[in-house]
């Protein structure tokens, strides 16, 4: 099974997971003379059964994920950077858009007038390299993914 295959399987499960629990819950209690909807014994056999083969496919990921090496380094690497831009990003895009928006918040002029505290065109362009930056160590976990077999 290739590692990209693995991740859609670990997806799955943790939606089945959800479900399961949320099943489980909607058939914990019932009206006194009546039965649930559906057998709580037979949702948590089922629940605990899908809880441990995810638990196997996680341990296989993230050995996977640590072993595999790229030209950038291992996939655990790659995801770490991965995140850490991820969150650059959105910062800076949050940050850029407060910075951006100049509409005129004052009703007369003697009212303070607010401006930007920063080049907003300068800190456009460092956000824009993290993005190209972001893309391209996905597109290297991407292509890591479907070529590497899960160990």
């Amino acid at each position: 099974m290739k590692l990209a295959e693995a991740l859609q399987l670990r997806g799955d499960l943790q939606k089945r997971l959800e479900q399961l629990s949320s099943r489980l819950y909607n058939n914990a209690t019932v009206q006194e003379g009546e039965a649930p909807a559906e057998d709580p014994a037979a949702l948590l056999e089922e629940y605990e059964d899908c809880a441990g083969q995810l638990e196997t496919l996680i341990a296989r990921i993230n050995r996977t994920n640590c072993e595999t090496r790229t030209d950038s380094g291992t996939l655990t690497e790659l995801l770490a950077k991965r995140d850490c831009l991820k969150m650059r990003v959105r910062t800076y895009q949050d940050f850029l858009s407060a910075a951006s928006s100049l509409v005129p918040r004052r009703a007369s002029r003697s009212e303070i007038k607010i401006l930007s505290a920063v080049p907003v065109p300068e800190y456009r362009k460092r956000a824009d390299a993290l993005s190209r930056q972001l893309r391209e160590v996905d597109g290297v976990i991407q292509g890591a993914n479907w070529t590497t077999e899960l160990l």
